[in-house]
This record gives structure tokens, C-alpha cells and sequence, in this order.
């Protein structure tokens, strides 16, 4: 294939101090062009993009997260796109290191391993994986593969679920194929688990997805299992009805009828957790329901055009 030639597309949410550091590491990737979407933003995000010279897309109004990565999207043209938080710090070798990968025609996206951080500066990156990865179960919980390993575990280039979208790669024909309406991230989504729908969409549609260790980033996770306790309880409310949303569009009756007792059982045990842990996420069924109809019709599109014979592969994970 050769060399592909990417677009960086990296939102900003009043995270100007962030980009001071992530900016420069992105606009050093060769053969790419950057775009830094900034979501009416009151801070000095437009100057720091200025500085650095990147491409910049302000919107007018601030919009969800997934509304604003489709808006970036929609206004980049690489042959791949590199969709990247703006609390990431990527190595000078990240994209080359990604984008080789997409030589096989049937990858759709690829994900490289990140490192935590508790900030941007190279002083307070940490020994321990952030994430090699995702994966969603046999119960369909979602999750981080590697989260806070030694950072030297999952060093072996391997076949997964998806990436995580703090940094991801995408071959842009992934990204139409998967797109919905216009739509490549689920606007009812707005923020938590609309990577993992992505990704499991993409794997429904036949796109493989490849995991690459030799392409390394450092990333200051804002909600995690180590950290979800902190979180906002209307965000964990929303991350909790995502969950159902992308089980209700993606799920396929031969899947569900193997994974039958694991995903009851799971429910089960979620209900009671709500009822007697965090009964603030109760309201998430409410949500889930209100938001189904959508959810259905999105699924009615995509389901003609799925890969005939496909077993997603649910529990799949790199080696440590």
C-alpha cells in the first residue's frame, strides 16, 4: 500500500494546557495532517493551535462528544484517521507504527498501547498500562484490556475487539461503511461506550481490528475502573444506559442464544447492584427505554449489510 496518508482529528473541550503538549507530538507524526476540533471552548485552545500551526475547526455551539468527532470526521479527508484525546502523548513513531498495519485490506482499526499518566508532562507518566485495547465480554460488559498491568505486559502484536477511543486508527472506508445517517459515533450515545459501539458495529460489518504494542502513548484517563468511583453519578448513569443501548443495536440472535445464561445472569446481578449500591443508576433503565426506538431503527440498517457467517469475537483479548 505503501505510505497512507492520516488525518489527526483531536477535540478540545476548554483543554488548551492539555494540547500544549499533545498538539506538538501530533503535528511531529509524518505524512499527516492535523485538525483540532474545539467545542466552543472559552479557554486558549484557538491560540495554541494557532501557534503550532494545526488545522482548526471551531464549532459555535458545544455539542456532545460524539457529535463533535462526527463533525471532525466529516470535515477531514485522510485515507485513515487517527482519532486522538487531547490528554494523549504519542511517541514519534505512533502513527508509522499504526498505519502499517492497515496494509491488510481487511483491518478496519487499529490500537496502539497506552501508558498512564496522571498529566501530560513526561515527568508523570507512569510504569503501568492505561489500556492494550478493549474488549467486550461474554456477558457484554465492556472493558479495558491491561488496565494498570506493568506497562512492559502486552508486548505481542495480536487480533482484537476494538481500541479504546482515546487514540484509535481507522481506515476511513471503516468509517463510512459503519456510519449511520451521517453518523459514525452514536449522537445518542453523547459520550461514554461510543467507541465500543463502533467497534463492535465495525465487527459486525466484517473489519477486523489489530492490537500494536510498538506504537506507545501516554494518556491521562478521565473515567476508568480506577477512577469511576469519582466520577459524576450522571455520568456513570449514562455510561450504565449506553451499555444497554449498544447491546439492544448490536446483538445478534445466534450470539445471544449461546451467551444466553452469562448475559441473564449478569443482568440479574446489575439489577441488584443498582437497587442496592448505586440506586442513582436505576434511572438508566428509564433512559435506555425512552432512547430504544432509535436505537432499533439504527440496528434495522445496518443489520442487511452484516458479514454473512461472522462470529464476533466477544472475550477476545491480546496476550500478556
Amino acid at each position: 500500500m505503501g505510505t497512507m496518508r492520516t488525518t489527526i482529528v483531536i477535540l478540545s473541550v476548554d483543554e488548551a494546557p492539555l494540547l500544549v503538549r499533545s498538539l506538538p507530538a501530533a503535528m511531529a507524526q509524518p505524512d499527516a495532517e492535523v485538525l483540532v476540533v474545539d467545542n466552543a471552548s472559552t479557554d486558549l485552545t484557538e491560540t495554541v493551535v494557532e501557534a503550532c500551526g494545526a488545522g482548526y475547526m471551531r464549532l459555535r455551539e458545544r455539542v456532545s462528544y460524539a457529535a463533535a468527532i462526527n463533525a471532525g470526521i466529516a470535515a477531514s479527508d485522510g485515507a485513515a484517521v487517527l482519532l486522538l484525546n487531547a490528554d494523549c502523548v504519542v511517541a514519534p513513531d505512533f502513527l508509522e507504527q499504526l498505519t502499517r498495519r492497515l496494509n491488510d485490506p481487511n483491518v478496519g482499526s487499529v490500537a496502539p498501547k497506552l501508558i498512564r499518566a496522571t498529566s501530560v508532562d513526561p515527568a508523570d507518566r507512569l510504569e503501568v498500562l492505561d489500556a492494550a485495547a478493549m474488549t467486550i465480554d461474554r456477558r457484554r460488559k465492556n472493558r479495558l484490556v491491561g488496565h494498570n498491568a506493568p506497562a512492559g505486559d502486552y508486548a505481542l502484536k495480536a487480533e482484537i475487539f476494538g481500541a479504546d477511543g482515546a487514540a484509535v486508527l481507522y481506515r476511513r472506508e471503516t468509517l463510512e461503511e459503519c456510519a449511520i445517517g451521517g453518523e459514525v459515533l452514536d449522537e445518542d450515545f453523547e459520550l461514554w461506550a461510543a467507541d465500543v459501539d463502533l467497534a463492535w458495529r465495525a465487527q459486525l460489518l466484517g473489519w477486523r481490528s489489530i492490537y500494536e504494542p510498538a506504537a506507545v502513548g501516554w494518556h491521562v484517563r478521565y473515567y476508568s475502573p480506577s477512577t469511576r468511583a469519582k466520577l459524576d453519578p450522571a455520568h456513570r448513569r449514562l455510561q450504565f444506559r449506553n451499555r444497554l443501548l449498544m447491546i439492544a443495536k448490536n446483538e445478534t440472535a445466534g450470539s445471544f442464544a449461546r451467551d444466553f445464561h452469562r448475559i441473564v445472569f449478569y443482568e440479574f446481578l446489575a439489577f441488584g447492584h443498582c437497587l442496592l449500591r448505586e440506586p442513582d443508576l436505576l434511572g438508566g433503565y428509564a433512559d435506555a427505554l425512552r432512547l430504544l426506538p432509535a436505537a432499533r431503527r439504527r440496528r434495522a440498517l445496518i443489520a442487511p449489510r452484516r458479514a454473512g457467517g461472522r462470529r464476533v469475537p466477544f472475550g477476545i483479548r491480546p496476550p500478556r
